[in-house]
């Protein structure tokens, strides 16, 4: 589904957010920081942009929100930490009693040019309550030289999470998706379904599939489902109707042909391989 999103700027009265600018900080022009905030939400919330110039993040510290891209819908519970590239429309809004989270829109520069990424990023389990911490000092603190330093707290973290996440993520996430198919090839899977469970857009899985594996998303699930089979063929006494439906093929005539497209012989023939190796 593609979701048209156009700005919006509704933020209810029970709604309060802290800004941090470069008047709050004066060194938010170095560290490369358009803007940052926090922002304990109630009630009626819904900001929405399009093409943003800067990377925008949003780390839920508590409560739950709902970010929506032009392909995507995501849900942000406590310790999620996701990252839009910039010039990817999005809205985002409360989704539930309400929503603590801090956000920061990080400049389009080389220095975060690991953030160009295909779409958003999203990093669950993250530890980054002293983000927040330092985030809140920077803007309740009025020492200017107290706030400075604060300054290598706020660096840290962001390079610390971002570089080390955006370079592995993406990775991670293929991997994790096809760990989870080979749990469950009995599983009725779809590209949909591949594409819910990891959070991708059926094109953007099919160029990371070809970049990982050479194989369509599809074309990887077969292969998975043909490599069990030829291992319960030569390592158990199973009938071969009750191994196709343990990867994935309720019809044996399917799985029979299938495996003969990509083994070159038939699941009774290939069994007969361990006889002749004994």
């Amino acid at each position: 589904m593609r979701y048209n999103i156009k700005d919006i700027l509704d933020i209810g009265p029970h709604c309060t957010e802290r800004f941090i600018d470069s008047q709050t900080l004066a060194q938010m022009p170095n560290l490369e920081i358009a803007l940052a905030g926090c922002s304990n939400l109630l009630g009626r919330y819904c900001v929405a942009r399009t093409a943003p110039l800067e990377h925008t993040l949003f780390y839920t510290l508590a409560g739950q929100g709902k970010l929506t891209t032009q392909n995507e819908q995501y849900t942000l519970n406590a310790n999620t930490l996701i990252v839009l590239p910039a010039k990817q429309s999005f809205e985002v809004k409360i989704d539930g009693e309400h929503w603590d989270v801090i956000w920061l829109n990080l400049a389009n520069t080389k220095r975060w040019k690991h953030l160009n990424l295909a779409q958003a990023l999203v990093l669950t389990d993250q530890k980054l309550e002293s983000l927040h911490l330092a985030m809140e000092l920077l803007y309740s603190e009025p020492n200017a030289n107290l706030r400075k330093s604060v300054t290598p707290v706020l660096s840290h973290y962001l390079n610390t999470t971002l570089q080390n996440n955006s370079q592995g993520a993406a990775h991670n996430r293929l991997i994790g998706l096809f760990e989870e198919v080979d749990k469950r090839l009995q599983f009725g899977w779809t590209i949909k379904k591949m594409c819910e469970y990891a959070h991708y857009s059926p094109p953007h899985l099919h160029r990371l599939c070809l970049a990982q594996f050479g194989k369509s998303p599809i074309q990887q699930l077969i292969y998975l489902r043909i490599e069990r089979a030829k291992n319960l063929l030569l390592n158990t006494r199973w009938p071969i109707a009750h191994i196709a439906v343990y990867v994935g093929y309720p019809n044996i005539f399917n799985f029979s042909k299938r495996f003969k497209k990509s083994v070159g012989i038939a699941p009774s023939e290939f069994r007969k391989i361990d006889t002749f190796l004994e």
